[in-house]
């Protein structure tokens, strides 16, 4: 006799299930007696601590953040990890105190943005052991986004134009760096033509529309690098081939003792200064172009480097330096 198959739980009948049709539930393999190592656990390579600066798109002494590598699907997809190698469960008490003002921050940053209507905060951390924090932005008016679906969304949705994309990042950046940090993410340059050249460059742009590329197809939350859970076959094929150095302690956590408390000991002004100054009074989100106003920040605001006549920056080598066109700090996307 055959096994009458499970019911289709009741939130497929949501209207912010993005999927519709005849569902049928998976069949759930049997549970492993010891889970696979995420990476950065055992001997498997930890890709946020190889990550240099210029990869992200602010950076602080004790925390970055980073964007994808190409535009998403949502009007902002960011990531805040620890420079430390420590899951949300290791965090020193000073590190536990400034994520909470990094999370509260950034969400903040995120929201100042234009069509934004709320910013969903996640964690999951089953393919990464080293702590990141996703922040994913719902597109005001989009209802249909609400709720938990959000993260599939993103990869369903068209991309939004890498110019916005850039634009949106440099003023979180900008954001953030009101409060310490350096930014390294910078606006998309203007391009300063000439009238002459208009007309030319409306027909080249023209024919471009008319070849109908393929259009080109946003990162996806869901399927990061980070956040995929390998199988214990693969994370076998990894512990032989991975002669790196291991990032954790003797009893198999991230991090030791020592190295939190000399975190805790060393901190400086970077978050906790801004942060402890701050006493919770950073003011909500405004929306006026993504710049905390004199009653959101510490210091008078300041806004990104003035747009200078310059090429294009490409989408796929987002590090920025001082004093050059530079693209806006990504990272391989990071997994679940």
């Amino acid at each position: 006799m055959h096994d009458t198959p499970p019911a289709v739980p009741d939130f497929t009948q949501w209207p912010s299930f993005p999927f519709e049709g005849d569902l049928r539930i998976k069949h759930l393999d049997d549970p492993v007696p010891v889970e696979p190592p995420r990476k950065g656990e055992g001997h498997r390579e930890c890709t946020a601590c190889n990550a240099p600066d210029d990869a992200y798109i602010w950076v602080g002494e004790r925390w970055r953040v980073r964007a994808m590598d190409r535009p998403t699907g949502l009007p902002m997809v960011l990531i805040l990890e620890s420079r430390s190698h420590l899951d949300l469960g290791d965090l020193p008490n000073l590190l536990a105190a400034e994520l909470g003002v990094m999370t509260v921050r950034l969400e903040r940053a995120i929201r100042s943005l234009d069509g934004v209507a709320r910013v969903h905060v996640n964690r999951w951390g089953d393919g990464s052991a080293h702590l990141h924090m996703w922040f994913l932005a719902r597109p005001y008016g989009r209802l249909q986004l609400r709720g938990t679906f959000l993260s599939l969304w993103d990869s369903i949705l068209p991309p939004i134009s890498e110019s916005q994309w850039r634009e949106n990042l440099a003023m979180v950046a900008a954001w953030l760096a009101e409060f310490g940090g350096r930014p390294l993410a910078e606006p998309p340059r203007i391009q300063w033509q000439a009238p002459s050249s208009l007309s030319a460059q409306a027909s080249r742009e023209q024919e471009a529309a008319e070849q109908q590329e393929e259009p080109v197809e946003p990162v996806s939350v869901i399927e990061s690098d980070e956040e995929t859970p390998v199988s214990a076959d693969d994370a076998d094929d990894d512990a032989d081939a991975d002669t790196g150095d291991v990032r954790t302690g003797d009893d198999g956590t991230a991090g030791d003792d020592a190295q939190a408390a000399d975190i805790e000991m060393t901190a400086d002004a970077d978050s906790a200064g801004a942060e402890d100054s701050n006493g919770g009074q950073e003011g909500d989100a405004p929306r006026h172009g993504g710049r905390p106003r004199h009653d959101d920040a510490p210091g008078p605001a300041t806004t990104p480097a003035p747009a200078t006549a310059s090429a294009p920056a490409t989408a796929s080598g987002p590090a920025a330096t001082s004093g050059t066109a530079t693209t806006p700090g990504t990272a391989t996307p990071p997994g679940r």
